[in-house]
């Protein structure tokens, strides 16, 4: 009895380590929207290329348009760099 008590307290806390080390998906839009039907706007911006988009929405009667945030100059902004490393002159 006192076996199963440990091995199940012992897989409690590592199901809620797992989950304590989950973080979210980077949203990320790409260039390319389906849009439409079910989608409110700007729609489903998972798309790198008109042609994978159109792949996508064919049959489904949607259409595909621009990412706004692309098409008026707002894409993500970029990461910062981190700071370069200079070493040090080796003194003489």
């Amino acid at each position: 009895m006192r076996k199963t008590q440990l091995v199940l307290l012992t897989f409690g806390a590592a199901v809620l380590a797992g989950f304590a080390t989950v973080t979210p998906a980077a949203a990320r839009d790409y260039p390319w929207c389906a849009q439409g039907g079910e989608y409110d706007y700007p729609g489903e911006c998972a798309y790198s290329t008109y042609e994978q988009c159109q792949a996508s929405v064919s049959g489904r009667l949607l259409y595909c348009d621009r990412n706004p945030r692309f098409a008026y100059g707002q894409g993500q902004p970029q990461q910062p760099r981190p700071p370069r490393r200079v070493r040090p002159a080796a003194p003489y």
